[in-house]
């Protein structure tokens, strides 16, 4: 106990926290913490072990940005009460800053896909993936919803879902296959964004009562399409060819995604990236 009660001086008391002497000053001139202690000979600040949980406690909140008034406030009238509410307005802060970086980091890995992808591809390559079952937000769209009203629309659904903005997520197109495969290759009829975070757990449980798009996972069909869109329907004849000569059953939708908008300027390098479910083998219907 004899030790506990021993003063420090003001660069032992800082090492020991890890932190500059003159932070210690600072606080000290705005009455955040004062030393125990003033030595009457040289003027020397003075600090004893006790008030290491003090200088912890605001050191806790300057990192987690709490303005200095209000920690100055907190500490003149701290109380287990206080200190309770406090943390759990910061605990939720931290919360959604995670989400956020979760989402960011997301976004990094499929643009770092998407890169590898593109300088590794065959553009006239079509092959059978699997991928993972996702919770897509969808806007319906018909081939008269203008460009104006998509943007109104998928603006509304970022809102709505609190993504923020367009980069955190992946977006893109659906076609039912059923339009497909009646050669309406332009019959587009709603757009999507994925929520890249906070519903990966349930997503079967929650989308119905969110009134989400279940992309169910499986086998895809994955293919590639350069250019404008006016040769895309050749691209899915190319496509339907390919399923019918492997007696693939194509269905659900098609999802389009472009996949280098980020590193063009030009529509003629535009890719896009299509996938469409294949239907196991035991759920296809005998000829």
């Amino acid at each position: 106990m004899t030790e506990k009660n021993k003063q420090l001086t003001i660069g032992q008391f800082a090492a020991m926290h890890g932190i500059n002497k003159k932070t210690l000053m600072w606080y000290d001139e705005i009455g955040l913490l004062k030393p125990a202690a003033i030595n009457p000979e040289n003027g020397y600040r003075c600090y004893n072990y006790h008030q290491s949980p003090v200088l912890e406690t605001i050191l806790l909140l300057r990192e987690l940005d709490v303005p200095v008034r209000e920690i100055q406030d907190f500490m003149k009238n701290r109380s287990a009460e206080k200190m309770k509410h406090l943390l759990e307005e910061k605990i939720a802060d931290l919360d959604h800053n995670l989400k956020h970086l979760q989402a960011i980091r997301k976004t990094l890995c499929n643009y770092h896909q998407n890169m590898e992808t593109l300088l590794t591809m065959d553009l006239s390559k079509i092959s059978i993936i699997e991928k993972e079952e996702r919770c897509l937000i969808t806007v319906a769209i018909t081939p008269d919803t203008s460009f104006e009203e998509e943007v109104e629309m998928i603006t509304a659904e970022t809102e709505k879902y609190q993504l923020g903005r367009l980069h955190d997520a992946s977006y893109g197109s659906m076609l039912p296959v059923s339009s497909l495969q009646c050669g309406r290759f332009d019959d587009y009829c709603k757009l999507f964004i994925e929520i890249p975070f906070g519903n990966a757990a349930a997503p079967q449980e929650m989308a119905p009562k969110n009134g989400l798009h279940i992309q169910p996972g499986g086998k895809y069909l994955r293919a590639f399409h350069q250019g404008g869109w006016d040769k895309i329907p050749k691209r899915y004849q190319e496509i339907l060819d390919y399923a019918k000569r492997r007696h693939l059953t194509l269905c659900g939708f098609s999802y389009e995604m472009g996949i280098n908008e980020n590193v063009i300027d030009r529509i003629e390098d535009y890719i896009v990236q299509i996938e469409i479910p294949v239907m196991p083998a035991q759920h296809k219907i005998a000829d």
